[in-house]
């Protein structure tokens, strides 16, 4: 039931029921509802300024969870790099110091990656963009410093087999079975030539051995030459270790390999003989390095102890007359 008002009329000295138009009724109710709108309004832009609803609250805590694993997963990569830097001073330390390789150069494993401001993309990320960025960083230089330390390992690696197969081809054993060393007959240098009886540098070592008695190659390696068309050698046998490496076998009776026939160390090649120029049954053994002759001596560290290597030594010393 709507309010009946009373307004005094001040000609009639009396009080009249006031009268309200439609249009007047209209006006006061669009203002009673735009008040309320603004009023409910206002208290909504309270209620959200003041307190968080629940969707915010559920945001909130997500991206709280967010930072926290974006902080530990900083951490980890930072841990990361640590494991990768020790990987790196083994590398450069230890295994290229073992190959007898220079290290990479520090300038190279941390130099910076290319782009202008590669990381402004990020930046979006309002309140989380720091550790982003400084996570992403990481993750890029940690990326490079990877495929660097990678492609250093291919190396190593490479080496190593290079190592192994070179290990199995340098020259690293007796010629002939010799373990007494009495059949050292002749050293590497100056010695009298046995049929001229002049002084003259003998390029290899003289072991005497019966007619018969293997030879063997010395390291793996490759037939180049078996025949007896070399000046004073006879029947020899020539084999090529790869490295650098030849070694030559010489006045043999029998020759057992064939050229281009691939050979392993402790492969019996020929016999000892007396073919050529040769003053009694014995093997004349050279090694060769980059094509010249060096002391066969050196390279017995395969076969003899400490004990029968220094006995070898003072007996491939002494100045006597050479078997050819």
């Amino acid at each position: 039931m709507a309010k009946v008002r009373y307004q005094y009329n001040e000609s009639t000295l009396s009080y009249e029921k006031v009268k309200v138009s439609t249009g007047q009724r209209l006006i006061r109710g669009l203002i009673f509802v735009m008040a309320s709108l603004f009023f409910s309004a206002g208290i909504y832009v309270l209620f959200e300024t003041v307190y968080d609803s629940p969707k915010d609250r559920q945001l909130q805590a997500e991206n709280q969870d967010l930072m926290l694993q974006l902080e530990l997963i900083d951490k980890r990569v930072d841990q990361m790099g640590l494991i990768l830097a020790d990987l790196e001073n083994r590398d450069d330390n230890i295994y290229r110091a073992v190959f007898e390789v220079e290290p990479i150069p520090d300038n190279l494993r941390r130099a910076g990656i290319g782009g202008v401001n590669r990381y402004k993309n990020l930046e979006k990320f309002k309140g989380s963009a720091d550790i982003v960025i400084s996570a992403t960083k990481k993750l890029d230089r940690l990326a490079k410093q990877l495929y660097i330390q990678s492609k250093s390992f291919d190396e190593i690696y490479s080496l190593a087999k290079q190592k192994e197969e070179m290990l199995a081809s340098i020259p690293a054993i007796q010629p002939v079975s010799n373990k007494d060393l009495t059949r050292l007959a002749s050293g590497f240098g100056m010695r009298i030539d046995p049929l001229y009886k002049t002084p003259a540098f003998h390029e290899g070592m003289d072991f005497t051995a019966p007619t018969g008695t293997p030879i063997y190659a010395t390291g793996n390696g490759t037939v180049i030459r078996a025949d007896r068309k070399a000046r004073g050698y006879g029947n020899h046998v020539r084999l090529d270790h790869g490295f650098g490496y030849m070694t030559l076998y010489a006045h043999m009776s029998d020759i057992a390999v064939k050229p281009g026939q691939e050979v392993l160390r402790g492969e019996i090649i020929g016999y000892v003989g007396n073919t050529g120029k040769s003053s009694g049954p014995h093997l004349h053994y050279e090694v060769h390095k980059n094509d010249r002759p060096v002391n066969p001596i050196n390279f017995y560290f395969s076969d003899l102890t400490p004990e029968e290597f220094d006995m070898m030594i003072q007996l491939a010393s002494q100045e006597n007359q050479s078997f050819d």
